[in-house]
């Protein structure tokens, strides 16, 4: 203890520690071993067991009444009770299901189990064209137009008000009409194709509104044959919908309903295709359940091309991803007959 005063002293005048241990500081005065010794002792005085200071016999009850049981005294039944009194009955409440997991009311097979399914034949006939029937009966178009989720509207909304703004209202409208005319003329072009191939490919190539979106599917045309439908009119005979299809043809050996689209942006993947592949499952069912087509689509493909002439982006639709979308459809279907 004097030694620990005589350091402190040391301590509040300056230059004094340094004088001091220039001096022999480790001498028999003031040995090394002595203060390692004094400071271990102080923090070992300082460390003290806090439980030692708890009344054992206060709380021995209750830690023989805690330690005594295995389990809880306490059932379902009265944990029950516990919560009818203190929070009252719980409220019967479903916890909401996601579209995606819904099942539709009045469920029909995208398949027709009762329509005899012909072999394709290599024999390629003219392609089919149908007229579309004009009824009551709504399309899926326009289906799909009044059952867009409030985001998809309001997406769309903002986009509309943002391209207005940077191009005003009368430049939007001719805007909206040329990308309406480029998709005609696209969809033209590729019905030429198939109907004459070489000669209408090269007078289309010679087109300048055409000719980038026909060098963007350059690459998907070769893996089409054997085309079936073109530009012809569906009918859902169970469900009662309408539609005009782009082309039924063979995909790398597989009957697709294909849907050919133009776009500015790439859009590399079936997501970014927002409701086409509803459209295209949509048209698979109709023709399946059509009486004027004597075969059954079962898988789909989204083309989407570019005016730049990029290469485009096939989108191909498995049974499986068919199936999915058939259900979505089938629910936006629901909804529209419940709107109108």
């Amino acid at each position: 203890f004097v030694r620990m005063q005589f350091l402190q002293i040391l301590s509040r005048k300056p230059g004094s520690l340094e004088a001091l241990f220039q001096i022999a500081f480790c001498q028999k005065q003031f040995p090394y071993t002595c203060l390692s010794t004094s400071a271990w002792v102080y923090s070992k005085k300082k460390k003290g067991n806090s439980y030692e200071q708890v009344d054992q016999e206060k709380y021995k009850n209750l830690v023989h009444s805690v330690t005594s049981y295995k389990t809880s005294a306490q059932t379902p039944e009265t944990i029950l009770e516990e919560d009818n009194l203190l929070y009252g009955p719980p409220a019967k409440h479903r916890p909401p299901i996601k579209a995606g997991t819904k099942t539709p009311k009045n469920w029909v097979p995208l398949i027709n189990p009762s329509k005899r399914i012909l072999p394709v034949s290599s024999d390629s006939n003219v392609p089919m064209k149908m007229a579309l029937q004009r009824t009551n009966r709504p399309s899926v178009t326009r289906i799909l137009q009044q059952t867009l989720s409030p985001q998809q509207v309001f997406y769309l909304e903002r986009w509309k008000q943002k391209m207005i703004e940077e191009l005003g209202k009368e430049e939007f409208e001719e805007y909206t009409k040329n990308l309406l005319l480029q998709g005609e003329l696209f969809h033209s072009a590729l019905e030429s194709i198939f109907l004459s191939e070489e000669t209408a490919a090269r007078d289309q190539a010679e087109d300048d509104v055409v000719a980038g979106y026909l060098s963007s599917v350059e690459h998907v045309l070769e893996d089409i044959s054997e085309v079936k439908a073109l530009e012809s009119g569906v009918h859902h005979e169970t469900l009662q919908y309408l539609g005009l299809v782009d082309c039924v043809a063979k995909y790398r050996g597989q009957l697709c309903v294909i849907d050919w689209k133009t776009s500015e942006k790439p859009k590399p993947f079936l997501q970014n295709t927002y409701d086409n592949p509803l459209q295209v499952t949509a048209y698979i069912g109709a023709i399946n359940h059509d009486a004027n087509y004597d075969f059954q689509v079962r898988c789909g493909l989204i083309v989407v091309a570019y005016k730049d002439g990029s290469p485009a982006h096939p989108h191909f639709m498995d049974p499986d991803v068919c199936s999915q979308y058939w259900n979505k459809w089938l629910l936006r279907l629901e909804e529209y007959r419940d709107k109108n």
